[in-house]
């Protein structure tokens, strides 16, 4: 899953907004700081931490000075990233000068590639947790209590934490993450996620669709389906790949369409989305099940990190320019009103003025929502950085990523002014971030949408006649509110 680096939240207990106050275990016990940074696994990852750390008396708190436990849930995707929770670790420093017990932790992918390197590098740290090691933390803990550096970076074939309920602190009560797959098999060049979460497995589908319905029990409106590549979950009753199936193991196996439908027939008031999807791996099937079904948004985020065909087999991604283009094009005929979103790298190597012009004109051809957008960083141990010269100089890099932004915003607000004058179903997700007296929420496309308050609330749908746009945000008034 490709990092948004405008994703940065701070794990906290809300009241009334996560669940009941009894699951987070509020009176007593030692505080828990947790932050996480990159892409939505990550978050959904802090879920899972909290709840394994609620279970040994660990509440959690938004001040790290108070914390007896700080854990930074990390990034590897880009060297920024790293570079950011480098400098988040030097904040802590003046934690262990007033409290010599509290421990400071680094979990995720960052701790998976430094593995004990990062316990040199950076004295503060105390724990060094992988992605796959987070049922050991209790034990990791109390080595590190001892006065021992504590480290697990094993990586699992077998885990997927399908039996652990996350607790949804950080949540705005009406959206929540749930986990389908871990790991990554497809070894892009540039990617070093298969090496930060190791193989791809995927979880059973029956806890999949109880973690759904649970969530509609307890009030959420909204679950989004995350996974380093959703198009190829693949449930055969063992964890094996689609290569090594038998026929009657094919013919019992669930694929992400079928799970898609499963987890959509919880309730139609139950909005399903997804992410994130890889281009060699969309069927049709796929397409025609979110079609079909009202409470699948119509969304789909399809990273195609270049317009160039030379260039995507230097990334391996396993596709050509055309074969993105078709997939688009399917989209387009079986779900017309889809929002489409992307991922798009600059400057990556050997990319030449031609290459960068391709992706240019592959934009115009799609006139992406929006896009997240990076010019290219070379991640230690991948193929690229093994096999390839990164010799785009860096101006030439943030030219291009300029030129690509500049462009998209074009198309953003194009894709925006669209919706002007439709009446269309938002969920309502809270206040407006620029107003108390507005609320806002998200259409089924993901674009968001804002309203005067009156007297609607929190996780019901309305009815929104559209007005108006700034060049991300549609702005309206309720024309009605949907009866649950």
């Amino acid at each position: 899953m490709e990092e948004n680096n405008r994703n940065k939240i701070i794990l906290e207990h809300r009241q009334g907004e996560a669940l009941n106050t009894e699951s987070l275990n509020v009176n007593g016990g030692k505080k828990l700081f947790l932050e996480s940074y990159g892409c939505q696994m990550n978050f959904s990852d802090s879920e899972i931490v909290a709840s394994i750390l609620n279970k040994e008396g660990y509440s959690t708190t938004t001040n790290f000075e108070d914390a007896d436990l700080i854990f930074l849930n990390t990034c590897s995707i880009r060297e920024n990233a790293e570079n950011k929770v480098r400098q988040r670790l030097q904040d802590f420093k003046k934690i262990k000068k007033h409290k010599p017990s509290a421990l400071v932790g680094v979990l995720g992918c960052m701790a998976e590639r430094l593995k004990t390197k990062f316990l040199e590098e950076e004295k503060i740290v105390d724990l060094v947790v992988g992605p796959d090691a987070y049922r050991d933390l209790p034990q990791l803990i109390e080595v590190a209590e001892g006065g021992q550096k504590a480290v697990n970076v094993i990586l699992s074939k077998e885990e997927t934490y399908a039996d652990i309920t996350p607790v949804r602190v950080g949540s705005n009560g009406v959206s929540a993450f749930i986990s389908i797959t871990r790991g990554c098999d497809n070894m892009c060049s540039f990617c070093v996620v298969p090496f930060t979460r190791g193989r791809e497995r995927s979880r059973k589908p029956v806890s999949i669709v109880a973690e759904a319905q649970n969530l509609f029990e307890e009030g959420y409106r909204e679950v989004t389906l995350l996974g380093q590549n959703v198009d190829s979950y693949l449930w055969s009753g063992g964890g094996l790949k689609k290569e090594v199936l038998t026929e009657e193991q094919r013919r019992n196996s669930v694929n992400f369409a079928q799970l898609l439908e499963q987890v959509a027939l919880v309730s139609p008031l139950l909005r399903v989305r997804f992410s994130t999807s890889h281009p060699k791996d969309m069927t049709d099937e796929v397409l025609k099940v979110i079609a079909k079904y009202d409470n699948i948004c119509k969304y789909i985020h399809l990273p195609v990190q270049s317009g160039s065909t030379r260039v995507l087999e230097r990334m391996n991604r396993g596709y050509s320019r055309e074969w993105y283009l078709d997939r688009i094009a399917a989209i387009r005929r079986i779900i017309p009103n889809c929002g489409i979103s992307t991922d798009i790298i600059t400057g990556f190597c050997g990319e030449t003025e031609e290459d960068h012009k391709e992706t240019l004109s592959l934009m115009e051809a799609v006139k992406y929502d929006f896009a997240y957008m990076f010019a290219y960083s070379e991640r230690p141990k991948t193929l690229a950085e093994r096999k390839f010269e990164d010799d785009i100089p860096e101006e030439i890099k943030k030219r291009r990523l300029t030129e690509v932004v500049t462009l998209q915003r074009t198309h953003s607000a194009y894709r925006t002014s669209e919706g002007v004058g439709q009446t269309m179903e938002v969920l309502i997700e809270g206040i407006s971030k620029k107003s108390n007296d507005m609320l806002s929420g998200r259409n089924s496309q993901n674009t968001v949408v804002v309203f005067p308050k009156e007297n609607f609330s929190k996780g019901e749908y309305v009815s929104v006649n559209v007005e108006r746009c700034t060049t991300s945000t549609l702005i309206g008034k309720v024309h009605g509110k949907n009866v649950e």
